[in-house]
């Protein structure tokens, strides 16, 4: 059955992908899922080579006996290198706000935070209107965790400073 997928998958990237009319996309990113985060994005066309784009997500995460979950925001610009928007290379310069609660046993706390990054990224928006998107680049995220309850929840690793934003999205143009 892996084999199959790959195939599959290779085969739609290798296809002669071909942009149609479409403005926006719908996309949803099914790898955040496996983290137990829900999130989609809107992209929008500004122009002949650029396109905005917001990205919402929550999460429900639990990690050992620490819980977070609440949602982030992502604004996005998309500048697409050959003047096909929104089929094509880009390069993307991100905003990220996260707003989290936070519990770890009897510890709880608010987390809030915000950051920013560049991505590089390839998009196919394929004739039957078939979007998948794939993109990675650096981020960087600076919070504040105020406690609510208990001590200090133990959150370090992964949260604040500089990391890798990656994803692959899946949706459809209109």
């Amino acid at each position: 059955m892996k084999k199959i997928f790959l195939i599959a998958f290779s085969f739609l990237i290798l296809t002669n992908a071909k942009a149609q009319d479409a403005q926006n996309t719908i996309k949803i990113n099914p790898l955040s899922a496996l983290l137990r985060i829900g999130s989609i994005f809107y992209e929008r066309k500004l122009n002949e080579n650029s396109s905005v784009q917001l990205g919402v997500a929550y999460t429900g995460l639990k990690i050992d006996d620490t819980k977070f979950s609440g949602l982030a925001l992502t604004p996005e610009y998309r500048y697409y290198f050959k003047q096909k928007v929104i089929s094509g290379l880009y390069a993307a310069p991100f905003l990220r706000y996260q707003n989290y609660n936070v519990t770890s046993g009897p510890d709880e706390a608010t987390y809030t935070s915000f950051g920013g990054g560049a991505l590089i990224g390839r998009q196919w928006v394929y004739g039957s209107g078939f979007v998948l998107d794939l993109f990675i680049g650096p981020s960087f995220n600076s919070g504040n965790l105020k406690v609510k309850s208990g001590g200090e929840p133990d959150i370090t690793g992964g949260i604040d400073g500089i990391g890798i934003r990656t994803g692959i999205a899946l949706g459809f143009g209109f």
